[in-house]
């Protein structure tokens, strides 16, 4: 039986992805997601360059890129979905969480 993956990839998060990988200038395995306390409710989400898998990084193909989950974010993320939006205002990754309970006005921090 196939097992679900912990995060699903847009192909504008990929393509976005891709292209920081490229700008980056340097080989690199993929990126890392996590997340971190921090803001008003709680939690946040975090990005970082990853050259090399840590040994429980949960390993996330998708859309031709390559994402390690921080084994510490893996039960907060389950299910969760990574895209990259960009409007006249502002742009950036998004992340749809269905474990969310909550986010702050700012929408810079969740609660689950």
């Amino acid at each position: 039986m196939a097992r679900m993956q912990a995060l699903s990839v847009t192909e504008s998060a990929a393509e976005r992805i891709r292209a920081l990988l490229v700008k980056r200038g340097k080989p690199s395995l993929g990126i890392r997601v996590g997340v971190r306390s921090r803001g008003c409710s709680g939690l946040t989400y975090t990005l970082e360059y990853a050259d090399e898998k840590g040994k429980f990084d949960e390993v996330v193909e998708a859309n031709g890129v390559t994402i390690l989950i921080d084994p510490k974010a893996t039960m907060f993320i389950l299910g969760t979905e990574m895209d990259f939006v960009e409007d006249k205002l502002q742009s950036g990754f998004t992340f749809r969480n269905p474990n969310e309970k909550g986010r702050c006005g700012c929408g810079e921090s969740f609660h689950v």
